[in-house]
């Protein structure tokens, strides 16, 4: 069986003969694999902190950037008299953080909850960025000046409802296609439209419910490339070419709340949810199809027994499993059974509801953004957590969580690029070095 780091060194050295090797072009990295393979970065943080290459101004927002072709990409959200106001997409140098271009579109949050502004990562495919609003409005925009290619209202053209916390599948571009969580009606909760012009291609499964907030992403497996779905109601598999259903599990999402990325190991694929608890299914290596290996018992945020994700997509290496539950605890799984083997208040640094950070993988250890606004490179191991070093990275300025010992949060991924990190909050987009010395 192939590991988790063989599958995402496999992954990543194809989507490299067309990307720069150093770029972080969409949601979690290429293939979305939360997956960082460059060299020549620090083995620890400065003692005097990390050397920050530049600073922008910003507004609000949760979407990370996406850096591409010496350029960084991020959306933002001015708020006006009320639940209106304007959203944007903001194209940046990469060297000096120097606005390039704004495109901007009015919006209304009415009725969103969290509505500090866009959740989707915005998806960079050669020469076009594509970028998804709060509410569903999709542009594809031109890299270079930032004009309008084509244009979708997912409520006007899809007959969509808006999710309670807002839309937030970033767009995937796969062959001809941008495919979208899109929620609409009749039988639109994803659709494929022509990345080029826009044309609708294909839509597939019931709106009768939520979409969820999971990102699609495409595994190969059982022979067949497969895009899953994970949705409020089951884990689903599409054919991406056609939209057509390769298989199902049935799976019901309290509130909805699919979030963290689906997690491939080998032949199995992990999915986690803050009130369900996780799943392990087992996927066959001859044909599409899947089942249960093994779930876990507690359907309670507080009494959780397993790993309870909510925005943090956990990480499987070696046969085990490492991510954050439902109120900051850092957990180590077996892969195998599910069974819980240690657990840590030491990434997150509190015993609260929805305390998050972001897992990425470096080689054999693992840089994490905590929403306390620290970035911390640690070693995960079946016997226990160790923290190689720690750093402030970033301020937390989102008041959504004012129960919080900080009373505001930071819930954005970074991008990881060309041995540089770029993150923002609510003020500001920054990039610093981590290269070595």
């Amino acid at each position: 069986m192939q590991t988790a780091r063989q599958l995402s060194t496999v992954c990543t050295i194809v989507l490299c003969a067309h990307l720069h090797a150093g770029d972080w072009p969409e949601w979690r990295g290429q293939g979305r694999l939360g997956v960082w393979n460059e060299t020549g970065i620090l083995e620890k943080f400065p003692d005097t902190g990390l050397k920050f290459a530049w600073r922008a101004p910003l507004h609000g927002g949760y979407a990370g950037p996406a850096v591409a072709g010496g350029r960084v990409f991020v959306t933002d959200f001015k708020r006006g008299d009320g639940s209106d106001g304007i959203e944007r997409a903001v194209c940046l140098d990469e060297k000096s953080g120097k606005i390039l271009w704004t495109r901007e579109w009015d919006t209304d949050y009415g009725g969103l909850s969290y509505n500090a502004g866009p959740r989707a990562t915005p998806t960079v495919d050669g020469d076009r960025v594509y970028t998804v609003g709060a509410m569903g409005r999709l542009h594809c925009l031109d890299v270079k000046t930032g004009g309008v290619i084509w244009k979708k209202d997912y409520i006007a053209d899809c007959n969509a409802r808006v999710p309670v916390w807002g839309m937030a599948g970033a767009p995937l571009a796969d062959g001809d296609r941008l495919i979208c969580i899109v929620g609409g009606r009749p039988d639109a909760k994803v659709v494929a439209f022509d990345k080029r012009t826009g044309k609708e291609l294909w839509r597939a499964l019931a709106a009768d419910n939520e979409p969820g907030y999971c990102q699609p992403v495409i595994f190969t497996v059982g022979k067949t490339r497969q895009l899953i779905i994970w949705h409020h109601s089951a884990v689903s598999s599409l054919n991406p070419a056609t939209g057509a259903v390769l298989w199902e599990f049935p799976l019901l999402a309290r509130f909805a709340l699919t979030v963290s990325t689906p997690v491939l190991d080998g032949n199995r694929l992990l999915v986690s949810a803050f009130y369900n608890g996780s799943r392990m299914l087992e996927l066959s290596p001859d044909k599409p199809a899947a089942r249960l290996l093994w779930q876990g018992k507690s359907d309670s945020e507080k009494q959780t027994d397993g790993l309870h994700a909510l925005i943090c997509t956990p990480t499987i290496e070696d046969g085990h499993i490492y991510g954050i539950c439902s109120y900051g605890q850092f957990r180590c799984l077996n892969a195998s059974t599910g069974g819980r083997i240690w657990e840590t208040l030491e990434v997150t640094g509190e015993n609260a509801r929805w305390a998050v950070g972001f897992i990425v993988r470096h080689g054999g250890r693992y840089f994490i953004n905590n929403d306390r606004g620290d970035l911390i490179i640690a070693d995960l191991k079946p016997d226990k957590y160790r923290e190689i070093s720690r750093t402030k990275l970033i301020k937390p300025t989102n008041p959504q969580c004012g129960r919080r010992e900080l009373r505001a949060v930071n819930w954005t991924h970074p991008a990881y690029a060309n041995r540089h990190i770029f993150t923002r909050n609510d003020e500001e987009i920054l990039c610093a070095s981590l290269e070595t010395p």
